[in-house]
This record gives C-alpha cells, sequence and structure tokens, in this order.
C-alpha cells in the first residue's frame, strides 16, 4: 500500500508540472516543450548545442566561429549576454560593434543555426564579476542576486532593454532565438523561487514570448526547480546520473544538459585544464541515443580581452584571459582532435535530410621575429591629481570600474612595527619613498607587511592592481583596492593610518596616456612602468604574442586591449587577431607591475597555455617537516564510503571544535591516491554550515604541477574541480589529510563528501574524521 501511494503521488507531480509550463505556451507556437520532446515546426527536435560568446570573439571573426559550431555537427548556439558589457555606465547602452548581439544572432540564423539566450542578469561564465556591472558595488549596502529593491530595478531596466533589441529576433517572429533563460545556476547561490518568477516576469514585459528555462547542476536543482519553469541540468561527467536527478524533480518533459564541460577554464598559478576527448564524444553519443539534448560548454572558448577576466573564491582566485577551454574548437578558432571526434560522431544522429558544411579554412597564422620595445613611461612619476580621504577608499567610490589606484600617506618615525591592511583586493606594491619593500597577493591572502625602523617621516605609497571580480558564489561584493582600515602596528601600539591621498589610474580599451621616453635615457627603472615599441607586419595574420621576457600586467596592440598576462602561468602567451593589425607598423604597450628580464617581444605560430613557473602560489600548503601526528585524542568519526558519484552523508553526536581534518585512509582501486570534489560539514539541526571563514592549514599531498588537484577545491563550489593526492613526480602513499580551519568554534553533528564526478580514481573508501580546538599534533 506504501508503494501505491508513492507511485500515486509521483504520478501526480507528473501531471501536474509540465501543464504548468505548458499552459505558458501558446497553441501555434514555432517551438514548444511536450512532455517528452521539444518541438519545432510541429516535428520533435533534439537541441544539439554549442556555447561561444561573441564578447570572447572578434566581431570580423563572429561568421567563421559559426561556421565551425555548424560544421562540427550542432544545430543551434548557446549565447550568454553580459550585462557589464552593454551597459558600462547607468542607463547607457552599447548594441553596437562588438557589443552588437542582434548581428550575432542574425549571423547564426544565416549559417543554419538556433539560438539559445542567456540573457542574465547574473551570468558567471569566468567573466569580470559574473556580468554584473561594477558601478552596482557604488551602492554600499546592494544584496546581488536577491529581492533587494535597487537590484531588482537595474535589472528590470536592463532586460527591458534586452528585449527591445533582442526580442524580435524570436523563433514566433521569424527569428533564431528558442528559448531564453531565467537568471543561472541560482541553485548554487539561494534558493528564494519568487526572485526567479520576478526576474521571469521582466522577461515577459521585455516581450520575450518563447520558453523561458533555468539551469543548476546536479546537486542544485532542488534549489531552483519549480513547476513554472522548465529545467535543464548541467554536468561535466556521468549523463546517465545528471539526467536520473533531472527526472527526481522534473518528473516529465525532454530531458536536456545545459552545460555539458568538455574542459575548463584556466586561473592563474594552477596547471592548465583539459578533459578527455574520448569521455566526451561516448556520452554526447549516449545523450543523443536516449533523444536527450544538450549544450556543450564550450563548444569555442575564445578570449576574455581587456580586462573582463573573472575570478573564483575562497582562496581568491583570477582566471587567466585565454579561455581556450580545451573546447573543440581552439581559442583562435581552429579545428583540433577533439572537434573532429565530435563531429565524426554527430554524423550518425543528423535529421533526415541533413547535411553537413564543409568545414571551414583555417584562419592563418604567422611568426613575428624577436622585437624590442624603445620607449617608457613610469607610473608613480605621473599620478594624477589625488583625491583626499581620512581612510582609505576603494576604487568603486573613486567611479573607477578597472585598473589601478595608488593610495600614500605619510608614516611618522618610530621603531620596527607592522602594516597591516586589512584585505588587498587584489595586488599591490608597496613602497617607502621610492623602495620597493614588498608585495601582498591576495591569492596567499596577504595583507600585512614588516616595516622597518624609520629614522624620519616617510612617505608611504601602496599600488594596486585591480584584477577580475569574483564572478560565483559567496564573495562577490568583490570591491577593489584597500578594504578596511590600515594599521600600524607596534610592540605595545596599534595606531589608525589616516590622511591618505588616492590616485585613481584607470585602464581598458585604448593605449594608457602616459608620457614616455627613451628606454636608453630613463635610467634604471624602480616602479611599474609601460613599455611601448613597433613592429612590422607583413600581413594581418593571427599570432601569439611571447610574453615570457616580462613578468606581470597587461598587454595593447594598436589600442585593443589584448587581457592580462602573467610569468607564473600557466598561460605565457597572449593571442592576437590579425584583424586588429595593421599591413605596416604596429604599436604595441605593455605594463608591467615590476621590471622585465628585457623589454622584448615575438610572435609565436601556437600558444603556450600550460607553463607554470611558479608551481605554488596559494600559501596553504604543507610546510617545512610539518605531518599529521597521533590526534586519536580528536577522533570523532571513522566511516566507509559508497563507490559512486553522489553526496554521501555521514552523522554523529554532536561534538564541538575549530579545526577539522579528513584522514583518508585507502581508495577502491587500492592504489596511492585521493581526490574528492566537496565538504558540507552539518550543524546541530543538520543543516549545512556556511564555509565562507573555512581556510585549508595542512594537507599532506595535492597535485599542482600537472593538474589542478589544490585542497582548496573541496570548498569552491565547483563541483568539477577536486583535490587530488600528488601523481605526477611523486606518489606518496596513503593516509592523506586535509585539514580546514573553520575559523570559530563551532557545533558539527555530520559531514557530507562528494565524490569525484568525472571517475573512480582517487575515490575515497574508508576515513576518519578529527575534530580539535586547537591544531593537531604535528603541525
Amino acid at each position: 500500500m506504501k508503494k501505491q501511494l508513492i507511485g500515486l503521488i509521483f504520478s501526480m507531480l507528473s501531471v501536474a508540472y509540465i501543464p504548468s509550463v505548458l499552459a505558458q505556451q501558446e497553441t501555434a507556437a514555432p517551438f514548444k516543450i511536450s512532455t517528452e520532446s521539444f518541438i519545432l515546426h510541429g516535428k520533435p527536435f533534439v537541441i544539439r548545442c554549442g556555447e561561444l560568446h561573441f564578447a570572447r570573439i572578434p566581431k570580423a571573426y563572429w561568421r567563421q566561429r559559426l561556421k565551425m559550431v555548424r560544421a562540427v555537427g550542432l544545430n543551434t548556439v548557446c549565447a550568454y549576454l553580459f550585462w557589464n558589457f552593454h551597459e558600462t555606465t547607468p542607463g547607457k547602452f552599447n548594441w553596437q560593434g562588438q557589443a552588437d548581439a542582434a548581428e550575432f544572432c542574425k549571423i547564426a540564423q544565416q549559417e543554419g543555426l538556433y539560438v539559445i539566450l542567456r540573457p542574465g542578469p547574473y551570468s558567471c561564465a569566468e567573466w569580470e564579476f559574473g556580468g554584473f556591472p561594477w558601478w552596482l558595488l557604488q551602492k554600499k549596502d546592494i544584496k546581488l542576486r536577491t529581492q533587494d529593491p535597487y537590484y531588482l530595478e537595474r535589472s528590470r531596466l536592463y532586460l527591458k532593454e534586452v528585449g527591445r533589441i533582442l526580442s524580435p529576433l524570436q523563433v514566433t517572429h521569424g527569428g533564431p532565438i528558442l528559448m531564453v533563460q531565467v537568471e543561472n545556476e541560482y541553485g548554487s547561490y539561494g534558493s528564494d523561487k519568487d526572485y526567479l518568477l520576478k526576474l521571469r516576469g521582466y522577461l515577459k514585459d521585455a516581450k520575450f514570448d518563447v520558453p523561458f528555462f533555468t539551469c543548476d547542476g546536479v546537486v542544485q536543482l532542488k534549489n531552483d526547480v519549480q513547476k513554472d519553469l522548465f529545467a535543464v541540468v548541467n554536468f561535466g561527467s556521468n549523463p546517465e546520473a545528471g539526467f536520473k536527478a533531472l527526472r527526481e524533480v522534473q518528473p516529465e518533459g525532454p530531458l536536456m544538459c545545459g552545460e555539458y564541460y568538455p574542459g575548463w577554464f584556466d586561473s592563474w598559478g594552477n596547471a592548465h585544464h583539459t578533459g578527455s576527448a574520448e569521455r566526451m564524444v561516448k556520452e554526447l553519443d549516449y545523450m543523443l541515443q536516449q533523444k536527450a539534448s544538450f549544450s556543450i560548454y564550450m563548444i569555442h572558448g575564445g578570449t576574455s580581452f581587456g580586462l573582463w577576466a573573472g575570478a573564483n573564491c575562497q582562496p581568491y582566485s583570477p582566471e587567466t584571459s585565454s579561455y581556450d577551454y580545451d573546447a573543440p574548437i581552439s581559442e583562435n578558432g581552429s579545428a583540433n582532435a577533439k572537434f573532429y571526434a565530435l563531429r565524426d560522431m554527430l554524423k550518425k544522429h543528423l535529421q533526415p535530410g541533413e547535411v553537413l558544411p564543409e568545414i571551414p579554412p583555417a584562419i592563418p597564422v604567422q611568426k613575428i621575429a624577436a622585437f624590442n620595445l624603445t620607449s617608457v613611461a613610469p607610473i608613480l612619476r605621473q599620478l594624477s591629481k589625488p583625491r583626499l580621504s581620512d581612510t582609505t577608499l576603494n576604487m568603486e567610490d573613486l567611479a573607477q570600474g578597472y585598473g589601478m589606484m595608488a593610495y600614500e600617506t605619510t608614516l611618522t618615525a618610530g621603531a620596527k612595527s607592522t602594516l597591516d591592511f586589512g584585505e588587498v583586493h587584489d595586488y599591490a606594491e608597496v613602497y617607502l619613498d621610492q623602495k620597493l619593500i614588498g608585495v601582498l597577493n591576495r591569492m596567499k591572502n596577504e595583507h600585512s607587511i614588516a616595516l622597518p625602523a624609520l629614522a624620519k617621516n616617510t612617505r608611504l605609497r601602496i599600488l594596486v592592481e585591480a584584477m577580475g571580480r569574483v564572478n560565483f558564489g559567496e564573495y562577490m561584493h568583490d570591491r577593489k583596492g584597500l578594504i578596511g582600515e590600515v594599521y600600524r602596528i607596534g610592540h605595545t601600539s596599534k595606531s589608525l593610518l589616516k590622511g591618505w591621498k588616492h590616485y585613481s589610474i584607470p585602464l581598458g580599451e585604448g593605449n594608457p596616456a602616459f608620457k614616455y621616453q627613451p628606454i636608453g635615457t630613463a635610467g634604471k627603472i624602480n616602479e611599474p612602468a609601460f613599455y611601448k615599441g613597433t613592429f612590422t607586419a607583413q600581413n594581418k595574420k593571427d599570432f601569439y604574442l611571447d610574453m615570457r621576457w616580462f613578468k606581470k600586467g597587461i598587454v595593447w596592440i594598436n589600442g585593443h586591449c589584448l587581457g592580462r598576462y602573467w610569468n607564473i602561468g600557466p598561460t605565457q602567451t597572449m593571442y592576437v587577431p590579425g584583424v586588429w593589425l595593421h599591413t605596416g607598423k604596429n604599436v604595441v604597450v605593455v605594463l608591467d607591475l615590476h621590471q622585465p628580464v628585457a623589454a622584448r617581444l615575438q610572435g609565436l605560430e601556437k600558444p603556450i597555455l600550460d607553463s607554470l613557473t611558479e608551481v605554488k602560489v596559494s600559501s596553504n600548503h604543507r610546510k617545512g617537516r610539518q605531518q599529521f601526528g597521533n590526534n586519536a585524542s580528536h577522533l570523532i568519526y571513522s566511516g566507509t564510503m559508497q563507490n559512486s558519484a553522489s553526496w554521501q552523508i555521514f552523522n554523529f553526536p554532536l561534538k564541538t571544535g575549530r579545526y577539522i581534518a579528513l584522514e583518508a585512509l585507502n581508495n577502491f582501486a587500492e592504489d596511492a591516491y585521493t581526490s574528492a570534489a566537496e565538504l558540507e560539514l552539518l550543524d546541530e539541526n543538520g543543516k549545512e554550515i556556511p564555509r565562507t571563514l573555512w581556510k585549508i592549514v595542512y594537507v599532506d599531498s595535492e597535485e599542482l604541477k600537472s593538474q589542478d588537484g589544490k585542497s582548496e577545491n573541496v570548498f569552491d563550489l565547483q563541483y568539477t574541480s577536486i583535490w587530488h593526492s600528488q601523481w605526477k613526480d611523486q606518489r606518496p602513499k596513503h593516509p592523506h589529510q586535509v585539514i580546514i580551519d573553520l575559523g570559530a568554534q563551532i557545533g558539527i553533528s555530520g559531514i557530507k563528501i562528494l565524490p569525484r564526478q568525472d571517475m573512480e580514481t582517487g575515490r575515497i573508501k574508508d576515513f576518519r574524521l578529527y575534530l580539535a580546538e586547537k591544531l593537531f599534533n604535528g603541525l
């Protein structure tokens, strides 16, 4: 009887869900969602989609990239809109040139592709601030992705403008747009379903009348799925499990993977990510055999030109300007091995009468012989008029979105002390008079610096570079500069520094307006500077600018900002589109925050995407002779996991402590490796404990050279990233431990562990859990 009752309830849910979505659709609509499939012009339609972003591709190459998408065997392209790319200042919208979203959609239609539109207001996509305009942060109390009145009103105005431009291009009006997404992966951030319905209402008011949908990861689906919105699921592996999770919350309707990951994005200081072509083809083939639709994220990654690359947090991890993503279409638009493998498989799943076009010719590349930059413009000698304030201001206070800031105040004479800046967002150089005394890197959580004894009053200057604003998770309210008050801390004293001068150094498109002098007459440069030079191009072919002579900064060619470079890797080159070149003389400007090895550049035919020069950027690493000792007195639980990709929950009597240690004793393959995707702790009520204060204080082993296997991945909200013990140069044996500082004494009644999602390697079998008020023995 109980089984019959459960079956009846499930059946009622199935009936309740799809009619609610179908009720929103016109009977004669050209594109509809039925109980079993998508319907296009009256016939079942399987969406074979790939994502690319027009903002990451020079406009002159849009058609070539879209031809490649069609040639690989796809019938639809998925496109984000980035709000900050179109409304750079409040109320002033740009839909021209590189921002011409309507033209992109029209070209897609001309090339035989439909469009799935993802307008935001939040996008993520490893894009600066997740697509939000920086000026939202000028409102100090704004709460993003909530029903905050100011945020909602700005979102409404933005979506209204989107509708003005793009609603005429819906399939209901003869255009290519099939569906429109509401927000993006909201279940990983919140659970206010009324918020999503308000955004859907704004889209309806903006005259969008095609089906709306939401997307989220396998685990987060439950947070934002509702009967009034069609849902798709995002995953990077195991489609059977992904679609099972979707069916649990949406019993009927076509199955669709909204984001299928063939690779992954790169972050500074971490190994270049790649994905298996064999796995990609196998899993997409499985989906098509089930008549399931998909969107490959990314089919072509492109480049985060300018200062548009974003960041993840915690820990702070800015992304590279290259967004190659190990996608089937490489960063420069060329076909690679994944492309051909995917095309061969998709040929088997074409609709009756469908024929794939020929692969378009590759865009040619060239070499540029090494050349020297011949002039230099030191920055600190050319600062503009300052803004005065008793306490430190951030970049948004100066009405500045991107670039750098310089701070200046006077230190009185005194004994050795420490300067504590609270938080540095994101990379700072600290000067006493003209002397550099140190660098503070947010990636390492550095915010204080030793101050020598001062015999007289001394000028203190801090130059802060803003890298990408956080684009995902709880730390998105990411203002730039010095965040909070600055203290000088002595042996027995602590004083607040006041009387600050703030110098704005905005950067972005267009060559920076600084005065240059010949390098030969400039003398020794002991500060950040712009270096300028020229090279001659015989044609307008693409190339990759080799940055290995320089250390850290930004590059412009003919006024086009190519993005950021950093010699720590993994990226050592910058993609230069040939359409931005002149036949003949071309001007290059390079900002280097340090002093280059040589002011010299060259152009290569192939990129360098996987060269790390500083293997470990994070400070949360095993130090010296640290070793997890005898901590049996702190053991609170021993358990055994199942060999599956599902969340696994282990409960125990409430215990209190600040430091938690997970010790993996072995794995299912009986080899040396340990891996895990995410960890969550449960409070006395069985609810997940916020992870905002968590920090790794020890890990015995993590693979950093050939994989982004850092231990912080266990609480980065990215279920496709993992902590993995070393496997490249060393293979330390079990046990493996990761220890987290929870930031405060916390009561814990359970742990949730998510194994790695893509394969079984390293999945923990037996484990122990330790909890202590102070650091464990051996640390």
